[in-house]
């Protein structure tokens, strides 16, 4: 299938409609629209389960479908914590925290494209901490603009943070010992070029 008839899936274009909600999104949180806000997140959370259910339903899974789906995640990930501590609404340290343990992985990728490898699979406790801190963004706007109730949604919503954080790290280990045992088993690609 052509990247053009992968692109066309229905699965793609929801992902295609998510990353294009990322930019309104993060207008939404620093115009000081937390609701609109919270409904374009939601969106984009239904979407991010609907595209994998289709995905498998309507045997549709892609290369480019794996490559989307957690780009969308991660930018909504990257905007909501950055929307949310210009605005004041959480600490700084959460998306330092959060940012930092992707920026140590992108050190991963020449390490496996030097080995012929693409980025890996995602671990299960990567998918559960991206999850959780999925639904802690939507309760953090949802507790920013429902003040009356923040004192019963914010306590759930940094529950769904905390453990978000512990898993997204805890993933970030898994992978990061996969990438060493690849470079330990594997020679670099120019090393097998020179000796032919």
């Amino acid at each position: 299938m052509s990247l053009w008839a992968e692109l066309r899936t229905i699965p793609n274009l929801l992902s295609l409609l998510r990353l294009a909600l990322v930019p309104v999104f993060l207008y939404l949180i620093l115009a000081d629209y937390p609701l609109l806000a919270f409904l374009v997140l939601a969106l984009a959370s239904f979407t991010d389960w609907l595209d994998g259910y289709l995905a498998r339903k309507l045997n549709q899974v892609t290369r480019i479908g794996a490559l989307l789906d957690p780009a969308a995640d991660r930018l909504y990930i990257f905007a909501t914590l950055i929307g949310l501590a210009i605005t004041g609404a959480i600490p700084a340290w959460l998306p330092v925290v959060v940012i930092g343990r992707d920026l140590l992985l992108v050190f991963t990728i020449p390490v496996l494209a030097s080995r012929n490898f693409g980025p890996l699979p995602v671990h299960f406790a990567g998918k559960a901490g991206t999850f959780a801190l999925l639904y802690a963004f939507p309760l953090l706007l949802l507790a920013d603009w429902w003040q009356a109730a923040s004192f019963t949604i914010l306590p759930i919503a940094w529950a769904f943070a905390l453990w978000g954080v512990g898993l997204y790290w805890y993933a970030g280990f898994l992978y990061l010992k996969q990438v060493f045992a690849l470079v330990k088993s594997t020679p670099k690609i120019y090393a097998k070029l020179d000796k032919s």
